[in-house]
């Protein structure tokens, strides 16, 4: 909550104790007693004690301030949500790479939110997607996906793959997993990779996708928005995408807003 803060002439009730004049005559009214009562309550609560008589228009002055501050009080906004992006076809990564624009979602949360100043955090909860700030348009996306294939190109064993010699440890998946910790991970995410038959499944769905999280390293997992008087704060052609660097199959995306309302 916003601190009240004195103005138009008015010092701290702390600061007055030598300016305050007493009432002229001989005991308050109601209503000025009413008005101090009000007053030390307002002091009480901002740790301060009334130690002198204030006029009814001083008294008075200060209740309007102190209700204008609780009336101008920000709502906090703290929203989350995880949007689900659909595959255009059935599941079977083929390391094909895709941008999605994510406008409509960010503006559809921000509406929703009632979030007036703050900030829209997005984040990918995949580690072969990335979030990164750009034109939206179709041929930049081909040259994306051209430029990302030449600085982490795909191992000949993938889908993708052609004939450079290229083969990347994390595609040897007939001996993973290879450590005590990739084991435990595999067991969290519901796969028992201690039975034979469950850990030849989980090896035969594993793509040969390292390429992919390399790319996913060099674009970032993770975007901060502006967001001013109910808006994004974004250039003219600047779009959030998604780009899914081993698709096609459902992604998720994490959108939260911050600030206040």
């Amino acid at each position: 909550a916003a601190e009240w803060q004195p103005h138009c002439g008015l010092q701290p009730l702390h600061s007055r104790r030598h300016h305050c004049r007493t009432a002229r005559h001989s005991g308050p009214s109601k209503r000025s007693s009413a008005l101090q009562s009000k007053l030390r309550q307002i002091a009480s609560v901002r740790g301060e004690t009334t130690k002198c008589s204030l006029s009814l228009r001083q008294m008075r002055r200060v209740v309007a301030l102190a209700a204008t501050a609780h009336a101008l009080q920000l709502q906090q906004i703290a929203h989350f949500e995880k949007v689900s992006i659909k595959s255009p076809e059935a599941y079977a990564p083929r390391q094909e790479v895709t941008v999605v624009d994510l406008m409509p979602h960010l503006h559809r949360l921000v509406k929703e939110s009632g979030m007036k100043q703050g900030c829209v955090n997005v984040v990918s909860m995949h580690t072969t997607t990335a979030i990164t700030i750009n034109e939206w348009e179709s041929r930049l996306v081909r040259d994306v996906r051209a430029w990302l294939l030449k600085l982490a190109p795909p191992d000949d064993r993938s889908f993708i793959g052609t004939d450079q010699k290229i083969f990347y440890k994390h595609n040897d998946i007939e001996v993973r997993p290879d450590s005590e910790d990739e084991r435990l991970r595999c067991l969290e995410n519901g796969w028992n990779v201690d039975d034979e038959e469950e850990l030849q499944r989980w090896r035969d769905q594993e793509p040969i996708n390292a390429h992919s999280h390399l790319g996913s390293m060099l674009l970032g997992s993770s975007e901060s928005i502006p967001v001013v008087d109910g808006a994004l704060v974004l250039g003219q052609w600047q779009s959030v995408m998604l780009v899914d660097l081993d698709g096609p199959r459902d992604r998720s995306v994490g959108i939260q807003c911050l600030g206040f309302g």
